[in-house]
Parts: structure tokens; C-alpha cells; sequence
């Protein structure tokens, strides 16, 4: 950052405000319109606050990468000569003749991924003149805007929760920082917002179908290209949603208890088949080479991130099986809802996460004993409880076990944050419901 970001940011950042003022009334009610600022303003926040952490804490990082020695490159080649510049910002890491200047200075040209978030960014340069602090404006809007739709489909099951689905879905502290700054973690937590979004307007409201299709290959193209694993664990769940609500909506108890186990068999097959098509593709998630990847990506991470800070964990051994990978699924769900512990802290950063986490570990005992063994495994029959649940558990297990840094899973598990704190009040809510109408049958 430097004297550019306190000239142009602030400009943007007012611009932001003030379009979102104005457009408000059309994405609000008159229950969710008091959150709609303060969650947009608290990510706005929240992009800044990281880039300066970045630059002056761990002296660069990715996000550092992504902007001064990416997307601002793209921009001054652009700015130089148009038709070099959109070569560059369209390439897919190729060699381009004449820009090998340009693209030797680009770190993760050849990373896909990585090289993605680099062109996102480089759009925004262009009109932020390169700033880093007002790109990263833009990204986190994009975050608030996914997060936004999210917030509105489980309000739409869940009306009477509209205050404690807001703080679980757009007030989460970490889901805040670590979801609004130059990372691909800020673009897939939007993108998997828009995604359930526009799957619940086509496929089950049956609102806008050619608009909310695009939302849908828009949004899972994103994923696609950044963060393939996630679609891994959103598929299945998605499919199970769906079949579960086809099921629920049979009236006829006879004749759904019939049905069910038959549809619930084609659901599940169908969200498998799903996943492995998605991945088949490519070499790292494939069925066969997934254990492999995870024990690769685990190791890694844990070796070369955050060795000093003394932030990595272990699960055990990985031996690069799927059944041994399994093996672990219970550590990689506790570790990515739970931990770190009191006693695992070694630095600040850590005690943040440590806190949160220990207060969503009560958050889990409070509706365990409030909703009761019998509500809690009939709540598990609405749809969406059950969509949130699977979602949550299996990428709480896939980012668990491939992790084995707690710096690292503090950005990786976010996704998986409101979906699982939601899934909880919604747990309450049904309870309390169920509760209500077991006491009015006692005094009838």
C-alpha cells in the first residue's frame, strides 16, 4: 500500500456506500434491511484491515502476489497496449510472443488457479488506476454480495431467525477477514453463495430460470477454476437437498415411506456420480488420486507455512489411501470446527481463531442439549437442515485433513462457517417448533 491507496480508496469506498444505500430498498425487506450496511461496511473494513496484516505482519503473502506481482502487471501491460493486454489478461499460461517480459515477472502464471484471481484483480485495476486497497474493495463486495443471496434462502425456510441467520451467515469475525481481501477464498465463499441461490431459484422456486442458470454456470465455473475440491463437497449436497425435498413433498404418508428410500438411493447416487464428473478431469481430484492429493497438499503446507509461529497440527498418519483417508474423517471435522484448542495457541492470530471456535464448540453442546436426541434426529428430515449439515461435515473433513496448519485453515474452512452455524439455528428452530406442537397435542 502506499500513497495512492489513502487517495483513491476512500473515494471508492464512499462510491460503494452510496450505491448501496441507494439500491438497498430492492434487495431488502423491512427485517433484513438494518444488516444490509453494516455487513457490506464490516467487509469494506475487513479488506483493508487484511492487506495491511499482509503487508505488515507477514511481510507479503499471497494476496501480496496476486496484485503487485500480478493483476498490477496485467494493468500496466494493458495501459501500454490494449491488444497485449487483454493476450495477457485472456491467456491460460501459455507462452504469448513479445510479453515474456510480463509474464517472467508473474509468479503464478502457470498456476490456473492462483493465475485466475490474478486476472479477477486486474479487471478491477483498471479502474482503480492499480490501487491495491480499492481492488480489494471490490472482491470483498463480491463476498458481501454472495453471502447477501445466501443469507436470503434460509431466511426464506427459516423467517421467524432473520437476526440470529444474519449473524451466522454475514457476522462471523473470521468469515469477515478472511473472506474479503485479494484471495480466492473471498471469490469462492461469493460464488458459493450465488451458486445455492440461484440453484434455489431455478430448481426449486422455479424464479428467472434463464437469469439464474447463468448465476449458476457463472458461479460454478468460478469454483471450478479456483477451488474444484469445493464443488466436491457442495454437489452431493446439493443433490441429497434436492431429492429430500422431492420426498417431503409427498403428502401421503404411505406412499412416501414407499418412495423415500427409493429416491434418497438416487439421490445419493446421483451426487456421486455428480462428483466424479466433475473431477474427472483433472488428475489431482479424481477418486483415485484424492488421498493422494490430500496427504501432498497436508504436508505441504504444513512444512512450509507457518513452521516458526508453531500453528501446524497433525491427525495421524496418511498413508494416500481413500480408506485411510477416511480413517481421519472424525480429526478433520473436529479440527476444522473445533480447534485450536486453549492450550494449541502459540501466537495472537491463533487466539482469535481459538476463541471462535471454542464458542461455536458451545454454540454445538447449547443445541445438542436444548433440542434434545429425538427433535435433533427430526430436524434432520427437513431438507435444508440436512443440505447445510452434509455440506458443512464433508468439507469440514476435506479441509481438515488436508490442511495441517491452523493459519491456513482459518481461510480454507470459511465456506463451510455459515453454513453450519445456520444449520444450528435452524436445528433450534425446529425444535421449538416440534416442541410447540407435541405440548398442544398433550393438552388436547
Amino acid at each position: 500500500m502506499d500513497l495512492k491507496d489513502l487517495i483513491v480508496t476512500p473515494i471508492y469506498f464512499s462510491l460503494i456506500l452510496f450505491v448501496a444505500f441507494v439500491l438497498r430498498p430492492y434487495f431488502t425487506t423491512e427485517t433484513t434491511r438494518k444488516y444490509f450496511i453494516p455487513a457490506l461496511s464490516a467487509r469494506l473494513v475487513a479488506a483493508i484491515l487484511l492487506g495491511l496484516l499482509y503487508q505488515y505482519y507477514y511481510n507479503g503473502g499471497d494476496t501480496y502476489n496476486f496484485h503487485t506481482r500480478g493483476s498490477e502487471i496485467i494493468a500496466d501491460v494493458f495501459w501500454e497496449n490494449p491488444i497485449s493486454g487483454l493476450k495477457l489478461l485472456f491467456s491460460n499460461g501459455n507462452n504469448i510472443k513479445g510479453l515474456y517480459y510480463a509474464t517472467s515477472e508473474i509468479p503464478f502464471y502457470r498456476d490456473s488457479s492462483s493465475f485466475m484471481i490474478i486476472r479477477i484483480a486486474a479487471v478491477f485495476d483498471l479502474i482503480t488506476f492499480s490501487t491495491y486497497s480499492a481492488t480489494a474493495l471490490f472482491f470483498a463486495l463480491f463476498s458481501f454480495s454472495g453471502l447477501w443471496v445466501l443469507y436470503n434462502v434460509f431466511i426464506y425456510y427459516f423467517p421467524r431467525q432473520t437476526n440470529l441467520l444474519a449473524y451466522s451467515v454475514l457476522f462471523v469475525p473470521s468469515v469477515i477477514f478472511w473472506g474479503s481481501g485479494i484471495l480466492k477464498d473471498t471469490i469462492t465463499l461469493g460464488a458459493l453463495g450465488w451458486l445455492v441461490f440461484g440453484i434455489h431459484q431455478v430448481f426449486f422456486l422455479r424464479n428467472g430460470v434463464f437469469r439464474n442458470s447463468l448465476i449458476i454456470l457463472i458461479s460454478s465455473w468460478l469454483i471450478f477454476q479456483i477451488k474444484i475440491y469445493l464443488l466436491l463437497a457442495i454437489i452431493p449436497a446439493i443433490m441429497i437437498w434436492f431429492f429430500l425435498r422431492q420426498i417431503s413433498s409427498i403428502r401421503n404418508i404411505v406412499l412416501r415411506s414407499l418412495v423415500a428410500p427409493v429416491l434418497l438411493i438416487i439421490g445419493i447416487l446421483a451426487a456421486y456420480y455428480s462428483a466424479i464428473n466433475v473431477t474427472r478431469d483433472d488428475p489431482r481430484y479424481s477418486v483415485d488420486a484424492l488421498a493422494k492429493t490430500a496427504r501432498t497438499t497436508a504436508y505441504d503446507i504444513a512444512f512450509w507455512t507457518g513452521r516458526s509461529a508453531g500453528s501446524t497440527y497433525d491427525l495421524g498418519e496418511m498413508d494416500g489411501t481413500f480408506v485411510g483417508l477416511l480413517r481421519l474423517a472424525p480429526k478433520g471435522v473436529l479440527v476444522s470446527l473445533f480447534r485450536p484448542f486453549p492450550w494449541e495457541i502459540r501466537n495472537a492470530l491463533m487466539a482469535f481463531l481459538s476463541i471462535e471456535s471454542f464458542l461455536i464448540l458451545l454454540l454445538t453442546i447449547y443445541v445438542l442439549i436444548r433440542a434434545g436426541g429425538i427433535r435433533f434426529f427430526r430436524s434432520l428430515s427437513n431438507p435444508v437442515i440436512f443440505f447445510c449439515m452434509v455440506f458443512s461435515l464433508v468439507f469440514a473433513f476435506a479441509v481438515g485433513v488436508s490442511t495441517y496448519n491452523f493459519g491456513s485453515l482459518a481461510r480454507y474452512k470459511i465456506p463451510l462457517i455459515p453454513f453450519y452455524l445456520s444449520m444450528l439455528v435452524m436445528i433450534l428452530d425446529y425444535s421449538k417448533s416440534d416442541r410447540n406442537i407435541g405440548d398442544a397435542q398433550a393438552t388436547e
